[in-house]
């Protein structure tokens, strides 16, 4: 026994000689003067885009970190000021039924939500996670509308603070953005009022009867 002990011992002793060693993947950080979002954006022109904002009030440090990036994009897309509604919900859990209710009012073209969940010791941040999730996207396929998922979903308060910097790696920058994007695309596809498309060219005939590309006609008042 004593001699098989010493032939295994041996074996791995000289197969481990040959192993390639491990390297340890570190992610380089980037200063905030050099940050940028991990995700590219084309030059989107959001003159006539209608954005509806909802804001949950727990972690409200964070959120309003969030809703400034978001904002920031909003402007560098040209979205006007007047076209921007902002409204407040207590949790995530109530994101889904105030952008239903946002949606059907057919006052703004996309809608972003923004949240912070952060795992504490019970099941309740994965109930609250999926609850949010799944319901903001039943309200983008059922209505139409686009619906952002601004929520993050963190296990800790440091790292929704390192989501949250003022840069443009700050995630609400990155869903203002998408969320003109996403308005853009709906206009394209459904030819509504008068914002610039994109060149997907799906539909000739926009919402409410309107020429796709043709002039706007009047405006509900935003929001609610």
């Amino acid at each position: 026994m004593q001699a098989k002990a010493f032939l295994f011992a041996a074996f791995f002793s000289a197969t481990a000689a040959f192993r390639p060693p491990v390297r340890q993947m570190t992610r380089q950080r980037l200063s905030p003067l050099q940050a940028e979002p991990e995700i590219s954006f084309a030059e989107l022109d959001g003159s006539n885009v209608r954005v509806g904002i909802i804001a949950t009030r727990w972690n409200d440090d964070v959120i309003t970190k969030l809703k400034n990036g978001a904002m920031e994009a909003l402007k560098e897309c040209g979205v006007q000021e007047k076209n921007v509604f902002e409204t407040q919900v207590p949790g995530a859990f109530e994101l889904p039924l105030a952008s239903r209710y946002l949606a059907l009012s057919n006052t703004v073209d996309v809608i972003i939500n923004i949240g912070c969940l952060i795992k504490g010791d019970t099941m309740h941040f994965e109930y609250i996670c999926e609850a949010a999730s799944s319901g903001l996207m039943r309200v983008g396929l059922d209505t139409g509308v686009p619906c952002i998922f601004g929520v993050l979903t963190v296990l800790s308060k440091e790292q929704a603070l390192d989501r949250a910097k003022e840069d443009k790696s700050n995630s609400g920058y990155v869903w203002g953005k998408s969320a003109v994007e996403m308005a853009i695309l709906r206009s394209d596809a459904m030819g509504a009022r008068g914002v610039k498309k994109m060149g997907l060219n799906f539909a000739k005939d926009g919402l409410n009867g309107e020429k796709s590309g043709g002039t706007p006609g009047t405006k509900p008042k935003i929001g609610f």
